[in-house]
């Protein structure tokens, strides 16, 4: 009754504080764009524009006007501020821990956590005598271990909501930079959440049993969700998203969950994180709460709560000499120690210096956790002394306000110079692919998931599949039907409706790989125009910085095992991707009824061949079956045509070196070419990696023209379920001379176009790869 009371407007104030409230928050939103816009082209995100404007509406500037002053500082507004703050943390945190990269974040583990600890520890170290130095100051003489928790939190912690969303500002969220940088900073705050709370659940057996009753809720409410997941998946089986109604019944328990946890005397960033985290990623209702809480979050609730944590500094606070002193002397400590340790951490792991330098600033933003300890009692018959309060809030606010653009400029600077792998044939095996895999209708799938499968069938050798669904953008489109009469789960952009049926048969195929495989594919859609969609599929590979990308063929197999031409547009689009693409690319003509399945699963052996004639675009199909070989159910064959000579053999033979094992390789690779070298260096490589140790096995064919070549692939061509080949890039090639008369299809090249049409009768699917054409300056090294 009192906290309702608290939230009625009083008689004292001047206005209503709904109002106040609301036409504050309209006032950051306006604001902080507008600071975007002038910020954005100097390279600053929006976390430091929605700062900057939530100050300039504060009592530090706008707020100093008396009329401004009454209308917006009012004490009963101040409890519809922390409500809404509460609610922003709640919905924010909630869907961090939904979209973390749990994958990586275990992979990880040791290496993130290092990062993270190595400022924290020496900033706890300068903690004591800093603490020492503010008790005298401020005279504390009561609660100094809450305050000294509270001091070593603000000196310690890392603000992972800005953090995160810098990065995102920046398109570094998918660099190893970025994710290292994001996982820190979470591990760094919810370490500090999780020790601040352990000791206060330790101060005293009320709060003890109060913390072991949030675990056991949180538990709770992670099982329940579990179950209403699934539930929610079968009930709209028919449906796109799951319903309004079964999103609110989600949001239900997680506000009450976070209420409780407020309640009892903690905060409930932890328990919302760790109900994100631990929600099931496949399916219907995961997909539905990503779509309504990245658009909001992103657009709506973390602008507003980072310009409100910008609202409440005053900075006439600091004038008093001491008083500025102490601030100065405090952001030195903390950013001075967190910088010192970082480095130290990142020298210890062997990450670059310009790495260290960006990973140490971005560590040392502040504005979360630490603001909430600041804002909250430690004792309901005490409040922090109000200079005390205002000081400590200065330090965390001007701390991000001076770092923040500094880590802007160096990230900006670090992304315009940045690189990652393009092509597979430099890449560690051992290392994370990163693969992007485009699909026009549902047929589609099923071939581009048996590839995941079969590139991500070992644990040590991590996948990063995405999955975009290319859409053509139809000249016009009206609804008919206003907002109020779509059906309750409908509410959605007009772009959502782009694909029909499609979208549902695609999203029921990719699930149904996900729970078998628990192969996590990141999904998206681009609606746009097929004659420029090249054009976002190359932009989103280059931001998503994949290795490769997978194209569907043009024609697709009917029932009586003939290819017909379904979209010619599809091979329009193709080309431009080849001549255009900033990666590797591959064609993928799918002959799903007779050709390769997923491997996962499965009970049989996928046999897989690999033909190589040389050149670079036969190195990257090589390197690309390092990663298919290491499947237990895939039985890979690497077939390497040889010229014939005077001095070769007078007939052809087969010669098997592998060892009879569930993985085979047999090598198929060509003398000729300007690169004849490097293509010997790299399959002696090849074959000491893989055929020495038993896992792969060497054979080569001699062939003296495209005839013989032909005879060859017609022996071969129902023995297997995949062919991979590259596209060319081997000049003038004695190997496949004449074969340039059957040409149909140009971007498969003439290997690759011989077995996709009917002039060979192949029942096994075909990849044909082509290597980043602009790759070899950054590869230099491998051809000198």
């Amino acid at each position: 009754m009192e906290a309702t009371e608290q939230l009625m407007c009083q008689p004292s104030d001047s206005f209503n504080p709904l109002i106040t409230t609301s036409f504050q928050v309209s006032c950051i939103l306006v604001i902080s764009h507008i600071f975007h816009l002038v910020l954005k082209p100097l390279g600053q995100p929006g976390p430091f524009a929605q700062l900057l404007a939530g100050v300039v509406l504060g009592p530090s500037l706008l707020s100093r006007i008396q009329r401004v002053k009454d209308f917006f500082i009012q004490a009963s507004a101040a409890k519809y501020y922390q409500f809404f703050s509460f609610v922003c943390r709640m919905l924010f945190m909630f869907s961090i821990g939904l979209e973390t990269d749990v994958p990586y974040l275990r992979r990880n583990i040791r290496v993130v956590s290092i990062v993270a600890g190595g400022g924290s520890i020496l900033a706890c170290l300068f903690g004591g005598p800093f603490f020492w130095l503010l008790i005298k100051v401020f005279n504390v003489t009561k609660e100094r271990f809450a305050f000294y928790l509270l001091t070593l939190t603000v000196l310690a912690n890392s603000a992972s909501p800005i953090v995160i969303r810098m990065i995102a500002e920046t398109k570094f969220d998918t660099a190893d930079l970025g994710r290292m940088a994001i996982y820190s900073s979470l591990v760094n705050e919810m370490s500090c959440v999780t020790i601040v709370s352990t000791l206060k659940a330790f101060s005293s057996f009320g709060r003890f049993g109060g913390a072991i009753l949030i675990t056991l809720v949180t538990v709770a409410v992670i099982f329940v969700n579990k179950y209403l997941s699934y539930f929610f998946n079968k009930r709209n089986r028919n449906n796109r998203f799951v319903s309004n109604k079964e999103i609110f019944v989600i949001m239900f328990l997680l506000t009450c969950l976070a209420l409780y946890a407020e309640w009892v005397g903690y905060t409930a960033i932890f328990c919302c994180f760790l109900v994100g985290l631990m929600f099931p990623r496949e399916g219907k209702t995961a997909r539905t709460l990503l779509h309504k809480l990245t658009y909001s979050v992103n657009t709506f609730i973390l602008p507003v709560y980072f310009g409100y944590t910008g609202f409440q500094l005053d900075i006439s606070n600091i004038f008093n000499k001491l008083t500025l002193a102490l601030t100065v002397l405090m952001i030195l400590v903390s950013a001075g120690t967190r910088i010192v340790g970082t480095l130290a951490a990142c020298h210890y792991l062997m990450i670059p210096w310009n790495e260290s330098v960006i990973l140490s600033l971005l560590l040392c933003l502040k504005g979360n956790y630490d603001l909430i300890l600041i804002n909250t009692n430690p004792n309901p018959n005490m409040v922090w002394a109000a200079d005390l309060h205002d000081f400590l809030l200065t330090v965390v606010v001007l701390n991000t306000l001076i770092i923040g653009p500094v880590a802007a400029i160096l990230l900006n600077r670090e992304e315009s110079s940045a690189q990652y792998p393009t092509i597979l044939e430099i890449l560690n095996p051992e290392s994370e692919l990163r693969i992007l895999a485009c699909v026009y209708v549902p047929r589609h799938v099923s071939g581009h998931v048996s590839l995941i499968s079969a590139l991500g069938g070992c644990p040590t050798a991590p996948i990063k599949p995405y999955m975009v669904h290319l859409v053509e953008l139809p000249k016009k489109r009206k609804s008919k039907l206003m907002y109020h009469q779509l059906e309750d789960g409908d509410q959605y952009s007009d772009e959502e409706e782009y694909g029909g049926n499609d979208v549902l048969e695609i999203n029921d195929a990719l699930d149904a790989f996900i729970s078998e495989t628990k192969i996590l594919v990141h999904q998206s859609k681009i609606v746009a125009s097929f004659l420029t969609i090249n054009e976002d599929v190359c932009n989103g590979a280059e931001d998503l910085r994949v290795c490769i990308i997978f194209l569907p063929f043009h024609k697709h197999q009917r029932i009586d095992g003939k290819m017909e031409n379904s979209m010619e547009e599809i091979r329009a689009i193709n080309q431009k991707v080849l001549r255009h693409a900033p990666c590797s690319v591959g064609i993928f003509v799918d002959r799903g009824q007779t050709g390769f399945q997923q491997p996962h699963g499965s009970q049989c052996v996928q046999n897989i061949a690999i033909l190589f004639f040389g050149g670079p675009d036969d190195r990257e199909a090589l390197a690309c079956s390092k990663r298919i070989l290491m499947h237990s159910k895939v039985n890979l064959t690497v077939i390497r045509f040889l010229q014939k000579t005077t001095a070769s053999r007078s007939s052809n033979s087969w010669i098997n070196d592998a060892s009879q094992k569930d993985e085979e390789v047999i090598m198929a690779i060509s003398n000729i070419g300007t690169e004849n070298e490097i293509d010997n260096a790299f399959v002696e490589t090849f074959y000491n990696r893989y055929v020495a140790q038993g896992r792969a096995g060497f054979v080569e064919k001699y062939v003296s023209s495209g005839q013989e070549t032909v005879a060859v692939l017609r022996e071969i061509a129902d023995s297997y379920s995949l062919f991979i080949v590259g596209k060319g890039g081997r000049g003038t090639c004695p190997l496949t001379s004449g074969m340039s008369d059957w040409e149909e299809c140009p971007e498969l090249g003439l290997v690759g176009d011989l077995l996709a049409s009917s002039e060979l009768d192949i029942s096994g699917s075909i990849l044909v790869v082509q290597r980043h054409r602009h790759s070899e300056a950054e590869g230099g090294f491998l051809d000198d």
